[in-house]
């Protein structure tokens, strides 16, 4: 049975990948983009089955709008997949206040404002799901990356937290944590650079020299995955993407409990 999707951040990378694979195995889906002419190859493949809405995600009342707009049009949303996002280069002390604002409100309330304004929908229909795109980096940490692994700590916070919260209206939530991938990300429409301080150079060329030579995913490799994941009757609450993401999120969390563990005696004491 066909369902109704709702996807942000659709014209390019995993969005625009996804967005055709559901169109062609016969979903509908509402796909919203900043530039509209970046699906006009797929709006005249799929005209009846593709709606294609210009969205800036850090837009409360514009996200509001989109999701009436969408339910309105196929007269349910079965799926929110929140997509949109970018990244974020720059070392804690670079760091300016426009670039944590920034940062925060596209990748953490972009997605904020779709799942609140989806939500009534879902619990009246007693069905849904929503699909939150995170980052092996939003359990993780790398230099240079740190504001863009806050946003993505703090989404994991908050999809957690959704789940319990939602479980009890047939609401299904899955966080998404996909290790390094061959899309744009590290292009200029999906990354964002702090002005650089000298004192960090020789961390910034580790960086760059890590980032091209690591081992990246394939995009288009993560259409069964996603596929999958909207069909499963009991989907995961995490599902990492990648063969990277898994090892690495365990090892981070082995070492966490070394420490925690290393440290009991302190940490009993100071409950009194």
């Amino acid at each position: 049975m066909a369902k109704t999707i709702f996807i942000t951040g659709a014209s390019r990378g995993f969005g625009r990948i996804w967005t055709e694979s559901f169109l062609k195995r016969g979903d509908n889906v509402v796909a919203t983009v900043r530039n509209l002419d970046a699906l006009t190859v797929l709006t005249k493949e799929f005209p009846t089955s593709l709606l294609v809405i210009k969205l800036d995600v850090t837009d409360k009342k514009a996200s509001f709008e989109a999701i009436q707009t969408a339910n309105k049009h196929f007269g349910a949303i079965d799926v929110l997949i929140n997509n949109s996002g970018y990244g974020h280069i720059g070392a804690i002390e670079e760091l300016s206040e426009q670039d944590v604002r920034t940062q925060f409100e596209t990748n953490v309330l972009g997605s904020l404002w779709t799942i609140q304004a989806v939500l009534p929908i879902m619990r009246e229909q007693k069905s849904g799901q929503i699909i939150q795109l995170s980052s092996a980096l939003g359990i993780n940490t790398v230099s240079l990356m740190g504001l863009y692994s806050a946003s993505k700590f703090a989404v994991e916070g908050l999809t957690e937290t959704l789940a319990g919260e939602v479980s009890g209206f047939g609401i299904k939530v899955t966080i998404l944590e996909p290790g390094g991938y061959s899309t744009d990300f590290f292009g200029t429409n999906s990354l964002a650079l702090s002005e650089a301080i000298p004192a960090y150079e020789v961390i910034r060329k580790d960086f760059y020299a890590h980032a091209d030579h690591q081992d990246s995913g394939k995009p288009e490799a993560t259409v069964q995955a996603i596929l999958s994941l909207v069909d499963a009757e009991n989907p995961p609450l995490r599902l990492t993407l990648g063969k990277v993401a898994l090892p690495w999120i365990k090892h981070t969390y082995e070492e966490r409990l070394k420490t925690w563990e290393s440290w009991q005696d302190v940490s009993t004491a100071a409950h009194g």
